[in-house]
């Protein structure tokens, strides 16, 4: 039986296909976003589909999750991110309790039980700081590319410091460190350490308990991950898959339960 999970996100565009008889990944793949969901989603689908020789036909069951998620035209059924999120890691470890999600548009505090459903969660929904949109931002206005920032950050001991907590003031604060010829290495770690606090206030929101795992695209950033393990006083556990792929393997897992409970595919959401 072949599963699909798509996530649209705001960014990327991610996509998984589960064998659930052997229980693997059989494809994946990650792609920027299109100038629409619809758009996002096909190419996505078209890039994991070609890798395996195989077409949309073969899929029994595909299910999106993401901001995009109610446009796909193909999806059987939809899941919320968080619940995605959740599941998907649980499934990659069952130790894991809590799910750190960092993305391009908010960040989110997942708690899940012993099965991989939601206890309870918090998100950022008021405001850019502490997501990768920030992080993209802020990068692109000291010239260093957002893959290189986390990295470059780990070689400061004198960070920046920003106090700002709205992206907008974030960038002033970044502009006249530059002004005032601050190494980019310490501007750097400031802006992951700033990152990183805001994300660790959130957490506080809800009970965190171990194991904690992060995912997302900002999960890449070895500066915010070791900035954010010293704040919540914690050690991720590492996922043995791109951590941006997570919602996309809940995707597919929740479309395997519909479609082995009812026989056929049928519309869920949550």
């Amino acid at each position: 039986m072949l599963l699909a999970g798509c996530d649209i996100g705001s960014l990327t565009a991610k996509a998984v296909l589960l064998d659930l008889d052997t229980g693997k990944i059989i494809s994946q793949g990650i792609l920027p976003v299109r100038p629409t969901a619809v758009e996002s989603s096909f190419a996505i689908m078209n890039t994991v589909l070609s890798r395996v020789g195989l077409s949309p036909d073969d899929i029994d069951c595909l299910c999106s999750t993401g901001y995009g998620r109610l446009e796909i035209p193909f999806a059987d059924m939809h899941i919320s991110e968080i619940s995605c999120h959740g599941r998907g890691a649980h499934w990659l470890d069952m130790s894991i309790r809590t799910v750190v999600d960092i993305g391009g548009q908010d960040c989110k505090i997942i708690s899940i039980d012993k099965t991989g459903f939601i206890n309870d969660f918090i998100m950022n929904d008021k405001c850019a700081a502490g997501t990768g949109r920030s992080l993209e931002m802020l990068s692109a206005t000291i010239g260093v590319p957002l893959g290189d920032l986390g990295r470059l950050s780990l070689k400061s001991r004198k960070p920046v410091p920003i106090s700002n907590k709205c992206s907008i003031f974030m960038e002033l604060e970044v502009l006249d460190a530059m002004y005032r010829k601050k190494k980019l290495k310490n501007i750097a770690h400031g802006l992951t350490d700033a990152v990183a606090k805001r994300v660790a206030s959130l957490a506080k929101a809800v009970p965190v308990r171990e194991s904690v795992c992060i995912t997302g695209g900002v999960a890449k950033n070895m500066g915010v991950v070791r900035q954010l393990e010293k704040y919540m006083d914690i050690h991720f556990k590492i996922l043995p898959v791109d951590s941006q792929l997570i919602g996309a393997i809940g995707a597919a897992l929740f479309a395997g339960d519909t479609y082995t409970k009812k026989g056929v595919p049928s519309e869920a959401k949550c």
